[in-house]
């Protein structure tokens, strides 16, 4: 007897527990390369008068970090605080042995300009990548 397949939309945190258990598998075999993955990922904040005015979101893995999501609020924009979490993110990176940090953003957007001016560079471009735009895989080396 064949048993029925259904494919569904998993609920928030429905499979958490098998990547748990099969993460690390799954990226061995992936990658053809047998390493312990330590993925985590870490929320930076910067508040004003106790008021979040920025946020940033890491995934460090396999001595690599992506910054998932980098956002300030227009208010608080040309301030800093997008560099401060950047230069923050590259801190814990470092200290988790992180040797590069990489984003994807828009090519030709203000956001890859901002990246360039605090180090970043491009790595490759992504034509038509997402949301039919060119992406920009830029990258910056912490060592």
């Amino acid at each position: 007897m064949t048993p029925s397949l259904e494919i569904a939309i998993a609920k928030p945190g429905e499979a958490d527990a098998f990547w748990r258990a099969n993460d690390r598998a799954a990226r061995s075999e992936l990658w053809a390369f047998k390493v312990v993955w330590h993925t985590q990922t870490h929320d930076l904040t910067a508040s004003v008068d106790g008021t979040i005015a920025g946020a940033l979101r890491v995934t460090i893995a396999a001595s690599l970090a992506h910054v998932d999501a980098l956002y300030v609020l227009p208010a608080y924009r040309s301030n800093g605080i997008g560099r401060a979490l950047l230069a923050r993110c590259e801190e814990v990176a470092n200290y988790y042995n992180a040797h590069k940090v990489s984003v994807a953003v828009m090519n030709g957007s203000p956001a890859l300009r901002f990246l360039e001016s605090c180090g970043y560079h491009v790595e490759a471009v992504l034509p038509q990548h997402t949301f039919k735009l060119d992406v920009a895989m830029v990258r910056k080396f912490l060592l």
